[in-house]
């Protein structure tokens, strides 16, 4: 595992990348209570946290944005599949110090998290959903950036805030009552099917007929869901992936790109670049 720890205004910062040839458990905890809130990259990941008889468990990660608060004495457990390697971001407070912020910013949290900064519980579970495509970018820029030392941890900085800024904005959206849940399910259900078959993904209208919603409702509904064509996120995600490989795996830039579902190097090497800000040659330098 490698892992990065920064602090901002008080905050602890955990960047965590790891990857295991089989099923892993990674444990830690913290010495007083905490409100955090977690972004997960690629990986098949559950999160467990403990606290005495109570736990509360998150499956399959990839892809979502999560809020919690845990008394002191809490366990938190990450389980790591083999099958990709786990990306994590997490940021902690401690009730201690949230109680040191200026006021101004202590009111926007009692706002917009109160469950969490006045728990009942020894766990609580705050907001959830999966990330929108500013929060997934952030994300993914943290993890390919090529930048070391100071510039790197700089970088680190903006984008956590970034993560931040777009974790509460979407928080603060109204719950827009057009969108059934059982509707909301299948847009989820869909996104699971493209990151499973990235390179040989179903066509739009076998995508509809596996979740069982028609064609024009699977792209109004997804773009409301993810804020982005389905099209595009399958382009995010094959590059995400093409990433992965280039760094993590044995492949040359034409094998990653054909894993992926690329057939012309030279498209999928313009891709990447504007996606990334650098070619893919440079990942493996």
């Amino acid at each position: 595992m490698t892992r990065d720890i920064i602090e901002i205004n008080g905050f602890i910062v955990l960047i965590e990348h790891a990857s295991s040839k089989a099923v892993e458990t990674e444990k830690c905890g913290f010495e007083d209570g905490v409100i955090g809130i977690a972004f997960y990259g690629s990986g098949e990941v559950e999160m467990n946290i403990r606290h005495g008889d109570q736990k509360s468990t998150y499956e399959s990660t990839k892809g979502v944005a999560l809020s919690f608060f845990a008394n002191k004495g809490a366990t938190f457990e990450h389980t790591i599949s083999p099958k990709q390697p786990m990306q994590s971001i997490c940021i902690v407070s401690t009730l201690s110090n949230f109680k040191k912020l200026p006021q101004q910013e202590q009111d926007f949290y009692q706002e917009y998290l109160n469950s969490l900064v006045n728990p009942k519980s020894d766990i609580v579970d705050g907001p959830g959903f999966y990330m929108n495509h500013d929060m997934q970018n952030a994300v993914n820029k943290i993890f390919s950036t090529t930048y070391t030392g100071t510039m790197r941890l700089m970088f680190l900085r903006s984008q956590v805030t970034e993560l931040l800024s777009h974790f509460f904005a979407q928080v603060a959206l109204p719950v827009r009552p057009g969108l059934k849940e059982e509707d909301r399910q299948k847009i989820y259900q869909a996104k699971d099917i493209i990151s499973e078959n990235i390179a040989t993904p179903p066509s739009l209208s076998e995508l509809s007929r596996q979740i069982g919603l028609n064609s024009n409702k699977l792209k109004k509904n997804f773009k409301e869901v993810f804020g982005i064509p389905v099209f595009k996120h399958l382009q995010n995600e094959r590059l995400v992936k093409a990433h992965e490989l280039l760094k993590e795996a044995n492949l040359d830039i034409q094998g990653a790109a054909w894993q992926v579902g690329y057939e012309s190097v030279s498209s999928f090497s313009n891709a990447f670049t504007k996606k990334f800000g650098f070619r893919p040659s440079e990942v493996k330098k």
